[in-house]
């Protein structure tokens, strides 16, 4: 596949600082599609100073005309969607129609959004004496994952350039060539030089350098609570603003009165989606004794029939770490109904769509983030024994809760300790906030909370 050679720093692609290159694999056959620049702290630092450069003049750039750049990001990205939509499935290994629907599409509808409120946002406030303004936080450096590559993206780069930031970006090295795209798509739109620049590179190189940097004024990171881990603490040693959305335990609770066979199978088919590869994907699903082993059987029924369905996992790591998870959970007394660790193909990073039953809460696949297809079923006994089961992990991102009657639901989900929960099914709303309590996170993405996230609060008294 085509590959930029450079960096995309300071509305053009510049050549890289480094010789070093970093391979990019499809997952599906394991062969290399292409190769970019492995970014250094020269790049970061370039990057860093057209993003500062270009603040100012962006920063007082009217959110109407902000609205009109972002407006035409979107219109770009529904122009080229297919294109996107074929290199996401090259890099990742998601199937082609989920990624037009949901790789593309959703970020598409999350980019509309942001050139809405752009337009629309109330950026002052009068509050008895005072006139309270909310003002660009300045250079942004987001950190980005690869398992929803454009998603996340935009989900970052949108509230920023809205809320009038300019961004450094750093994508994951296995899904760099979408992030490239974006940024053709950016160049296209017209948003001016230095708004927005791409550094790709390793992690541990540039990831660091961009979190670390004096002239970053925020870190909006997506990925693992270990790392997020790293980056607070950096970012607190420099009293530095940061938005962390990290892993996820999401618990999936079917109350008694609920539609067990909808439940179960919208349950599986959210595990099973993107291979895994979600961190809000309700892993852990909750089931009163009297209705166990109906839901076990349902469950293993619809896992059977996702095995030509779902993808591979992205990397030859992620499917060993999948792998020793599913082997640990048999190791701890689990009993497989579905799946299992063999390989399901000879060649690709498939995992088997695996199911779990007659897992204790305190077993490690109910309690650390596996990121792959494996389902872990939980009986509980009462409601408080399923809220103690549900709130039970250090994790708090999302979750879902099953009913008849939805105040029944609702009145379960508040008691929740998690950012975002579904009552029967509810669909993605992407003007909703989306992020997690305890160890899934600092703070929200999407919609109007997402773009708080971007802007500080000056107050002027008469």
């Amino acid at each position: 596949m085509n590959a930029h050679d450079g960096m995309y720093i300071g509305g053009e692609w510049r050549p890289a600082a480094g010789a070093d290159t970093i391979a990019v694999v499809n997952p599906s056959d394991e062969q290399v599609i292409a190769l970019v620049p492995a970014g250094t702290i020269e790049d970061v630092d370039a990057a860093v100073r057209a993003a500062r450069a270009a603040f100012p003049a962006w920063a007082a750039t009217p959110p109407a005309e902000r609205a009109a750049r972002l407006a035409a990001l979107r219109d770009v990205l529904v122009a080229r969607k297919d294109e996107i939509a074929g290199t996401v499935t090259a890099e990742l290994g998601s199937p082609l129609k989920f990624s037009q629907a949901v790789h593309v599409g959703a970020p598409i509808a999350v980019a509309g959004s942001y050139a809405d409120l752009a337009a629309s946002y109330a950026f002052e406030e009068k509050i008895g004496n005072s006139t309270v303004y909310l003002e660009p936080v300045g250079v942004v450096g987001a950190i980005t994952p690869w398992n929803y590559p454009l998603h996340q993206i935009v989900a970052k780069v949108a509230p920023a350039l809205a809320a009038g930031c300019t961004v450094v970006l750093k994508p994951a090295e296995d899904t760099p060539l979408t992030a490239q795209l974006f940024a053709e798509a950016v160049h296209e739109a017209g948003v001016p030089a230095g708004v927005f620049n791409l550094v790709t590179g390793l992690g541990p190189v540039a990831g660091q350098a961009l979190a670390e940097h004096e002239g970053v004024d925020l870190v909006s990171f997506t990925g693992s609570t270990a790392v997020g881990r790293q980056i607070g603490a950096t970012a607190g040693a420099a009293v530095k603003r940061v938005a962390l959305e990290l892993g996820g335990k999401s618990a999936n609770v079917i109350l008694p009165s609920a539609d067990l066979a909808k439940a179960v199978n919208v349950g599986v088919a959210n595990v099973m989606s993107n291979s895994g590869q979600t961190c809000s994907a309700w892993t852990r699903m909750l089931v009163h004794d009297s209705q166990y082993d109906e839901a076990v059987a349902l469950a293993a029924d619809a896992a059977g029939k996702y095995g030509e369905r779902i993808g591979p996992v992205v990397n030859a790591k992620q499917r060993e770490r999948v792998v020793g998870y599913i082997e640990k959970g048999v190791g701890e007394g689990a009993r497989l109904v579905a799946g299992g660790p063999e390989a399901p193909r000879e060649q690709g990073y498939f995992v088997s769509p695996t199911v779990f039953a007659d897992v204790e809460p305190d077993m490690a696949i109910a309690q650390e983030e596996i990121f792959g297809p494996v389902l872990s079923i939980i009986r509980y006994e009462d409601e408080a024994d399923a809220l103690r089961i549900a709130n039970g992990t250090v994790y708090g991102l999302a979750g879902a809760v099953w009913a008849g009657d939805e105040a029944e639901a609702v009145a379960f989900a508040r008691r929740l300790d998690t950012g975002q929960v579904d009552i029967n099914g509810g669909r993605f709303n992407p003007l909703a906030p989306f992020g997690g309590y305890k160890q899934s996170g600092v703070g929200r993405e999407l919609g109007p909370h997402g773009l708080s996230e971007y802007l500080q609060t000056k107050s002027l008294q008469f």
